[in-house]
């Protein structure tokens, strides 16, 4: 009998003030990353927005250990949608999904973080932090692109 998983999923948004087509050339480059995602530290790729195929490797940190996540962008439709999937031993695949909506103001950003096959829930502790690192990670990704 397979081990019990469990699906999980966090989803956070914020407008930037900037067409949809310069967020996703930023956010698409992980080299990016570590401007704005507090857990993202070094990573192995070219400088430049990764499309549908291309691999990247990041220098994560959780909050007891560094990891090594090896991704593959496996939706690239620019500048509307973007999607990377890596897998992890202590929490199974992970994907980021960033979504791009031209509104008046500029772009509605949206970035929803899944973890389909968790070998256990997070607890509320982990929860509020992803929320609190997102939410400082997008308003980041705000302050850099709109100051330009």
């Amino acid at each position: 009998m397979p081990a019990e998983t469990h699906a999980f999923q966090r989803s956070h948004s914020i407008v930037i003030a900037t067409d949809p087509a310069t967020v996703f050339d930023y956010v698409t480059n992980p080299r990016t990353w570590p401007e704005w995602l507090a857990s993202s530290h070094e990573l192995e790729c070219d400088n430049r927005p990764m499309r549908f195929g291309d691999t990247f490797r990041e220098h994560w940190s959780t909050r007891t250990a560094p990891v090594v996540l090896d991704w593959l962008v496996v939706v690239c439709d620019r500048p509307r949608q973007w999607l990377g999937i890596t897998q992890t031993e202590f929490i199974g695949p992970i994907l980021v999904h960033y979504m791009f909506d031209p509104i008046p103001e500029g772009t509605h950003f949206t970035r929803v973080m899944r973890n389909p096959a968790r070998p256990k829930p997070p607890t509320a502790e982990m929860i509020e932090r992803m929320d609190a690192d997102s939410t400082t990670g997008l308003a980041n990704i705000r302050r850099l692109l709109e100051a330009g």
